[in-house]
């Protein structure tokens, strides 16, 4: 009898999918019903479970319901890139403090689809019909033009303002360097203006575009460095703080030591800096933990591909920390880890999955930004 059960829920949960595919303007409860021929409490439990899990939503209370996010994608595509990139956005932005409309969108024949959402909670906002191709949005459309304008590749974004809108649109790059998808924010032109929305929020999208690439596999965020990027600020030194705010963004380090032969290994990591000491952590079958156990002479160098082109150098000697796989204080650092370059702490690795951590505290701490000139550096600053 309980299977007979589960066997008509299921039944039932398809047809009710069929009628939202069909019906793209969205139903009322009171539509829905003759179809299922089931109570009002047992309709309602059905809506709710399938608005909690992103496959049905509903833009007021009491309003018509429609197809949510997941379950347009069934209707616009079956990439597994795109279903990825959906789930990872979500998670991304359940918690994410940003005031106003965020979507992703990728490209399309006519323009840029939209392949998920999260509309702002104030009463004037943006809003686009998921499964769409936008036509309008500048922003989103020059995140992908190839070849990429010289502002994009310099700034790494684009804004738009027109009279009515406001958007900023940042690449989201599997590989690191080429854009698949696009990071919307959208607002209502009146609440801006670029200056603030640039300094308010920009540091926060670049950082959350970072890290949905590298859940999609981008071992860096370099976007658009295959182009020559020219007409730059000079060189300057970076200050302490500045530093340490740098350091806290989810940028890889690449890590420099040397093999067995004396040639020369570089790859990139993820890092942690305490204000003392950097914490890399090798994954199991890693040849550079071997590598650092037989010479632990080793410089880390943080870097980023747009203004103010920021980088930070460190050098000093690696040591191998005791953390067995069970120890507190390695699951602690692979969460902190995780919350900052995948922007959730639940996604942490166990601890089997690591096989060394090491610690660098800095002989040498440097930072810099700007283009580097000829002009000889006077008192370069330690950093630390």
């Amino acid at each position: 009898m309980q299977n007979d059960s589960l066997v008509t829920t299921a039944v039932r949960t398809l047809r009710l999918v069929e009628l939202f595919l069909s019906h793209p303007e969205g139903l009322t409860p009171q539509e829905i019903l003759p179809h299922l021929g089931i109570s009002r409490g047992a309709l309602f439990l059905l809506l709710r479970t399938l608005k909690n899990t992103g496959y049905l939503e509903q833009s007021e209370r009491r309003g018509r319901y429609r197809a949510g996010p997941r379950l347009v994608a069934w209707r616009t595509t079956s990439s597994e890139f795109h279903q990825t990139l959906m789930d990872a956005f979500y998670q991304e932005t359940r918690h994410h403090p940003c005031p106003e409309t965020l979507l992703i969108g990728v490209p399309a024949a006519q323009g840029v689809l939209v392949l998920a959402q999260v509309e702002s909670r104030q009463t004037v906002r943006s809003a686009y019909p998921l499964g769409e191709v936008l036509t309008a949005s500048k922003a989103a459309e020059q995140i992908f033009h190839t070849p990429p304008s010289t502002t994009i590749i310099q700034n790494g974004y684009v804004i738009e303002v027109n009279p009515e809108v406001i958007e900023l649109a940042l690449p989201i790059c599997p590989d690191g360097v080429h854009p698949q998808a696009a990071l919307l924010l959208s607002a209502p032109a009146f609440r801006w203006t670029e200056e603030t929305l640039i300094n308010q929020w920009l540091a926060e999208l670049r950082a959350l575009a970072a890290r949905l690439s590298y859940r999609l596999g981008a071992t860096t965020y370099t976007p658009y460095q295959v182009f020559p990027v020219a007409g730059l600020s000079p060189e300057a030194p970076l200050t302490p703080s500045e530093i340490r705010k740098f350091l806290q963004g989810p940028w890889t380090a690449r890590l420099a030591c040397l093999r067995p032969d004396g040639k020369p290994h570089v790859i990139p990591v993820w890092q942690e800096w305490d204000g003392n000491a950097f914490y890399l952590i090798a994954w199991q079958g890693s040849m550079w933990a071997e590598y650092l156990l037989n010479n632990p002479e080793a410089s880390l160098t943080i870097d980023e591909p747009w203004p103010p082109l920021r980088r930070v150098s460190a050098r000093g000697k690696a040591e191998a920390l005791p953390y067995a796989k069970d120890d507190p204080r390695l699951s602690d650092l692979l969460q902190r880890l995780s919350q900052r370059y995948l922007g959730d702490a639940s996604l942490s690795p166990s601890g089997d999955q690591i096989q060394q951590v090491f610690q660098i505290i800095p002989e040498s701490l440097r930072g810099w930004k700007g283009l580097l000139t000829a002009t000889p550096r006077k008192n370069e600053p330690n950093g630390q």
